[in-house]
C-alpha cells in the first residue's frame, strides 16, 4: 500500500513545473522515446544478414578411420568433395651427361701409321672431307649458346682438361676427376685403381690435336641440348702401372711411347654453367685386343716337416679315440674264465 501511494506521489510531482536542475531530466524524460530494439530493420537485407554466419560440418575427429571400409572411404570423400591420395612416387631426377656416345666416330683403320701421301693414306682425308658438313653444322649449334667459341682455343682447352684427369689418375684424387670427366666416364676411369701406384708423364705431341667428329642432340625436351665434340690426340707419353706389393705390373717410366687416342668431349650446352669434360674413348674394332696386366698374388707359406708330421700325429690320435669304446664309470663287469 505503502508502494504505490509513493509512486502516485512521484507521478503527481512530474506533472507539475519543474524547478532548477528538474528542468533538463524532465524536458528528457518526455521527449524519448523506448522500442523493443534500438536499429531499423528492413527485410530487403535479411538474406545479406544470413550470409554472416557460415554453418560449417566439422568432421568427427574422434572418428576410427582405419574401421572403415574402402565404400565408406569413398563415400566420405564425395561428401567433403575430396580426390584419393596418390602415390608418391615422383623423384628429381638432374641429368647432367648423357648415357653413351650418339653418333660415335669410326676411326680409319691404320690410323697413324699410313703416310697421308699414299693411296690409303688419301682415301682417309676424302673420307673425312665428306663427313665435315655434319660436323661444321654441330660447330654453328654450339656457337649458338657460346658466342666466344674458337677452335684453337678450344683444343688448346680440351688439351688441359686431357692432362688433368691423368693427373687426378696418378694422384687417384676422385674428388678433383669429377670435373674433368662425366658421371659416365666416372665409373670406367677409376675402374680397377685400388692398390696400384701410377705414374704418368705426358712429353709432347707428334702430332696437333684436331676435331673430327662433332654431334648435338636433345634429351627429353627439345631446349634440354648436349654437345659432343670427338679429338684426335696423338702423344708421346711415358706410364708406370705398380701393383700393391711395387712390383711393375705395366709400362715402363724411362721408355716413351706415341699414344694414339680419340677422346669424346661432352657439354650441357642448356646449362649456363656447363663445362667441356671427357665423356668416353673410342676403340675401334679393328685394333687387336692389348695384353693383359699380370696380377700378383700373396704366396702362401709352405709348412715345414715339423709341422706336417705334427699335424699327422694329431690325426692318428683322434682316429684311435674314435674307434676306441666309451669308458662307463661306476659300474664293473663279471669276465668268467675257462
Amino acid at each position: 500500500m505503502a508502494f504505490r501511494l509513493s509512486n502516485i506521489f512521484t507521478l503527481n510531482l512530474l506533472k507539475e513545473k519543474p524547478i532548477g536542475f528538474l528542468v533538463a531530466c524532465n524536458n528528457n524524460l518526455k521527449e524519448t522515446v523506448r522500442f523493443s530494439r534500438q536499429k531499423h530493420w528492413n527485410p530487403k537485407f535479411k538474406w545479406l544478414r544470413a550470409q554472416k554466419v557460415i554453418k560449417v560440418d566439422l568432421p568427427n575427429f574422434r572418428e576410427d578411420t582405419e574401421s572403415l571400409s574402402e565404400e565408406e572411404m569413398k563415400s566420405r570423400m564425395k561428401e567433403r568433395g575430396l580426390l584419393p591420395r596418390a602415390p608418391y612416387i615422383e623423384v628429381p631426377i638432374y641429368i647432367s651427361s648423357t648415357g653413351g656416345i650418339f653418333e660415335p666416330y669410326i676411326p680409319p683403320e691404320g690410323d697413324g701409321k699410313v703416310s697421308p701421301i699414299s693411296a690409303q693414306g688419301a682415301k682417309q682425308k676424302l673420307q673425312f672431307l665428306e663427313k665435315k658438313s655434319k660436323t661444321m653444322m654441330a660447330i654453328r649449334k654450339v656457337r649458338q649458346f657460346e658466342e666466344d667459341f674458337e677452335t684453337p682455343k678450344f683444343l688448346k682447352q680440351v688439351e688441359e682438361i686431357y692432362k688433368k684427369m691423368h693427373e687426378c689418375m696418378a694422384k687417384q684424387d676422385l674428388e678433383e676427376i669429377q670435373q674433368y670427366i662425366t658421371e659416365k666416364a666416372y665409373p670406367e676411369v677409376i675402374h680397377n685403381l685400388e692398390s696400384k701406384t701410377i705414374r704418368w708423364r705426358f712429353l709432347d705431341n707428334i702430332e696437333l690435336p684436331y676435331i673430327v667428329h662433332a654431334r648435338w642432340t636433345d634429351v627429353i625436351s627439345k631446349e634440354n641440348i648436349f654437345a659432343q665434340i670427338t679429338v684426335r690426340f696423338h702423344t708421346k707419353q711415358c706410364l708406370a702401372i705398380y701393383d700393391r706389393f711395387g712390383r711393375l705390373m705395366h709400362g715402363s717410366e724411362i721408355l716413351a711411347k706415341d699414344v694414339l687416342e680419340y677422346i669424346v668431349f661432352e657439354k650441357h650446352l642448356s646449362n649456363e654453367y656447363g663445362k667441356w669434360r671427357i665423356h668416353s674413348k673410342i676403340i675401334p674394332d679393328w685394333l687387336p685386343p692389348k695384353e693383359p696386366c699380370k696380377n700378383t698374388y700373396i704366396k702362401p707359406k709352405e709348412p715345414t716337416v715339423e709341422e706336417l708330421t705334427a699335424k699327422d700325429s694329431i690325426g692318428e690320435k683322434a682316429i684311435v679315440e674314435e674307434s676306441s669304446p666309451p669308458k662307463i664309470e661306476g659300474r664293473t663287469e663279471n669276465v668268467a674264465t675257462v
